[in-house]
């Protein structure tokens, strides 16, 4: 892949601030330049390599960048891309990391189809990769965070042919294995794969009485390590994804009323069964 010229990340938190090291690691651009609306994290990102640059603005940033990585929570995206565009150079291509596609992807085609101020010939594709944990802050990034990672972009019908190939090859070239999906289509598979395994999380954490905290072990501080993650993005997640969260909700509600019904009668055939369904799917993933 020929290198960019110059690629702004615009948020320099966990995985702001890993798109960074990755690609100054990988030397992908000439310049990477950070932007966000903290001094200290932008400070930091600086410190620790992650970005070459730091941007006064958002003008100064995106400015003569060819790709523009917004890593900004996901009901700040729109806005952000919105505030970005008219101050892109043409040419420029814009991608995200949210965590959520439909809306984003949806409001923002809409908006570069209708909005004058649009940036001449500034496209916009939406990505999600799959990487990250319960941390924040450029001081826990990594530059091979995306290695071995999905990352799933969500190019529509208005799509260049040419954008959607630099997508890939930009994630491709960070480590990740690429996959193509539509927004809806992306939505309904995280709500299974991510934001229902942090919901129950979070309530298993909750329903733990904190007299027997100091008894739990690596069963319990596994399953709920997730839910240290910060509450008003996950916030800001579930209720972007609601209708398709409910509907994950819904089949696992289902689901558990199997076990609870199991459990109650002293159905040991039943419980071998939902255990031996659960650990077939664990296992085909791996460890």
């Amino acid at each position: 892949m020929k290198p960019f010229n110059r690629v702004a990340v615009v948020g320099v938190g966990l995985i702001g601030g890993s798109v960074g090291l990755a690609v100054r690691s990988r030397q992908l651009a000439k310049t990477v330049v950070g932007a966000g609306s903290r001094p200290a994290t932008l400070a930091a990102a600086h410190k620790l390599g992650a970005i070459s640059e730091v941007a006064s603005d958002l003008q100064s940033a995106v400015g003569g960048a060819d790709l523009i990585v917004v890593c900004a929570p996901v009901g700040h995206i729109i806005e952000q891309v919105r505030q970005i565009a008219p101050l892109c150079s043409p040419g420029a291509l814009i991608t995200d990391v949210g965590s959520t596609k439909r809306e984003i992807v949806g409001e923002l085609e809409q908006i570069a189809a209708a909005d004058p101020a649009w940036g001449r010939d500034v496209h916009f594709v939406g990505s999600h990769p799959l990487a990250g944990n319960e941390k924040q802050g450029p001081q826990h990034a990594s530059a091979d965070l995306f290695v071995s990672r999905t990352v799933v972009i969500t190019p529509t019908a208005a799509t260049r042919a040419e954008d959607r190939q630099t997508l890939m090859d930009f994630w491709s070239h960070l480590g990740a294995r690429v996959l193509e999906m539509s927004a809806d289509e992306h939505d309904r598979a995280v709500a299974a794969t991510s934001h229902l395994p942090h919901l129950v999380a979070s309530a298993i954490a909750g329903a733990t009485p904190e007299g027997y905290v100091t008894l739990t072990a690596s069963g319990w501080q596994d399953t709920t390590r997730i839910a240290a993650g910060d509450p008003l993005l996950w916030r800001q997640i579930m209720l972007a994804n609601r209708t398709h969260l409910l509907a994950s909700l819904d089949r696992f509600s289902i689901l558990l009323s199997q076990w609870r019904e199991a459990l109650a009668a002293g159905d040991a055939v039943a419980l071998e069964r939902l255990l031996t369904e659960a650990k077939r799917i664990r296992d085909a993933v791996g460890s």
